[in-house]
């Protein structure tokens, strides 16, 4: 990476997913699809059992194997409590900053954003980004601030489909939205009690759906910024849906 620009370092990086945990790290060395770059671990791991396989693995591959302190390896892995002392950087194609993304905005046609604002459960993160990998979205936009981080159980619930989902990664939601309405986007939220129903919804242009915390819903800073109100149709006394069925109906909503 020395040779190349800032930007192009800058890039890279945005498109790398870091795993901790020894068997997610083991089944992603073991899957030739995944683009599997360095394999982190502490020197307080013994070499036997699954770290020797974790080092067989890696060295049949060829990926680069980098040994660091238990506080090092923490850094890294973002969960020092959870990462067994094992990281591992896999390049995802499809992941980049939300700068990057607005950037190369120019000349394409309609897009069709989810926003994750405060969702803190793994597994529904997983659904979301499978529903959005699948469906009818450019983009997922991912704030590091208030969401749960992309680990080992997002990667589960997502069937794997998050390396090669179109992740947008920002630092806060609310400034990426900003951005996102400085280039033409219309922000929307779903509301109970909105009046336009979101199968009726057909934006003029560029829309980000906003997919609320699934407790305390949407965010007050989200909310002053939310251009559109839309709702679901609810039959039976049925007052809201799981935040993994709204992303899904949100993908496929422009189908119907």
């Amino acid at each position: 990476m020395s040779d190349t620009s800032y930007t192009e370092k800058r890039s890279y990086f945005d498109r790398m997913l870091t795993l901790y945990g020894r068997k997610p790290a083991l089944e992603a060395l073991r899957d030739r699809d995944l683009d599997c770059q360095t394999l982190h671990l502490a020197h307080s791991n013994r070499e036997g059992g699954i770290v020797g396989e974790l080092l067989a693995a890696a060295e049949q591959r060829g990926v680069t194997i980098k040994r660091h302190s238990r506080e090092e390896l923490a850094r890294i892995s973002r969960n020092g409590k959870q990462d067994q002392g094992v990281a591992l950087d896999v390049l995802c194609p499809a992941f980049q900053s939300v700068e990057s993304y607005l950037n190369n905005l120019e000349g394409k046609p309609r897009q069709r954003l989810l926003a994750l604002d405060g969702i803190t459960n793994p597994q529904n993160i997983g659904m979301i980004v499978r529903s959005a990998a699948a469906g009818n979205i450019d983009g997922l936009l991912w704030s590091r601030k208030g969401n749960a981080a992309p680990g080992p159980l997002v990667v589960k619930a997502s069937a794997g489909t998050l390396y090669r989902a179109p992740v947008l990664t920002c630092q806060a939601l609310p400034e990426a939205l900003q951005q996102c309405q400085h280039n033409g986007f219309e922000v929307c939220t779903l509301e109970a009690d909105a009046r336009i129903d979101l199968f009726a919804y057909r934006p003029a242009g560029h829309c980000i759906y906003v997919l609320g915390n699934e407790t305390d819903g949407v965010s007050a800073a989200v909310s002053k910024l939310a251009q559109q109100g839309l709702s679901i149709p609810m039959n039976n006394g049925v007052e809201s849906l799981n935040v993994a069925v709204t992303a899904s109906l949100i993908a496929y909503a422009d189908r119907m």
